[in-house]
């Protein structure tokens, strides 16, 4: 599965099972269209680092970038020295719930622990709608939905992702309709981890682009306040031009400097 060292279904389940947009594609450029099973795909580093992160991509939640948000961005990690994981979790709709995204992430987090590939920590790197799941691993589970036990990353790196301005309540755009499917608008209604953000989170990378025409820069800001108020420490780079989703592959761009920018960031926490 999309060249993968490792390959761990989820949640007991016999194998993994997602369909791809073309089957042709390479991996670094797959696109998962729809989920039936989820599963952790795990991408080994040449020189281990004794870390391991978990890849979280975008895609709106109806579709996932699972490669340039995921396979790319494991390849990048891996040549840091860490074990990269990328999750291909399931989308919100009437046969999941709204709960299935942050399930599945929950779920891998507990079994990358479990390898013994990240003894010395465990991160999330995540994108657009991936950096929205990232950011609730560390805020409050909904209490609605149940019980989740805590899975809290030791660190965090969060790219253009949609915080809180998809909330009912909370959008930037003036009478924005909700977003189908009608479980896709009930997460990010639900989940809003700049409001829910538990005290002491993990260090913070966060990475956005000024003009996103997608997902409003308020959504950086939005972060990066409710971390330094939840005690936590959140480095913020905003780039004035850069696309939605400029991921790893935007060139000739200031932007495309952020995964340096990253890496310095990791050394300076110890984590590299």
């Amino acid at each position: 599965m999309l060249a993968a060292d490792l390959i761990w279904p989820l949640h007991g389940a016999a194998s993994g099972a997602f369909t791809l947009e073309d089957d042709a594609a390479a991996p670094e450029a797959a696109v998962v269209s729809a989920v039936e099973r989820p599963v952790l795909l795990g991408y080994a580093p040449e020189h281990p680092n004794g870390r391991a992160m978990l890849v979280l991509g975008g895609g709106g939640y109806t579709a996932l970038m699972a490669g340039r948000e995921g396979v790319q961005v494991a390849r990048w990690l891996n040549g840091l020295g860490y074990h990269a994981f990328v999750l291909i979790h399931r989308f919100p709709h009437a046969g999941t719930g709204p709960a299935a995204p942050l399930d599945d992430a929950m779920a891998a987090m507990a079994m990358i622990r479990r390898s013994g590939l990240a003894d010395r920590g465990l991160g999330v790197v995540g994108l657009s709608s991936g950096g929205h799941l990232a950011a609730c691993l560390a805020a409050a589970y909904p209490a609605e939905w149940g019980t989740g036990t805590p899975q809290r990353p030791d660190i965090m790196v969060i790219g253009y992702a949609p915080i809180s301005t998809n909330a009912s309540g909370r959008t930037i755009i003036a009478d924005k309709p909700p977003l189908p499917p009608v479980e896709k608008q009930a997460l990010y209604d639900a989940l809003q981890p700049d409001a829910q953000l538990l005290a002491g989170p993990p260090p913070a990378f966060i990475v956005y682009a000024g003009n996103d025409p997608v997902v409003p820069v308020d959504n950086a800001h939005r972060l990066a306040g409710a971390w330094r108020d939840a005690g936590g420490r959140a480095e913020l780079h905003v780039f004035a031009d850069a696309p939605h989703g400029f991921a790893l592959d935007t060139p000739d761009l200031p932007v495309s400097l952020w995964p340096r920018l990253c890496e310095a960031w990791l050394r300076q926490q110890g984590f590299l």
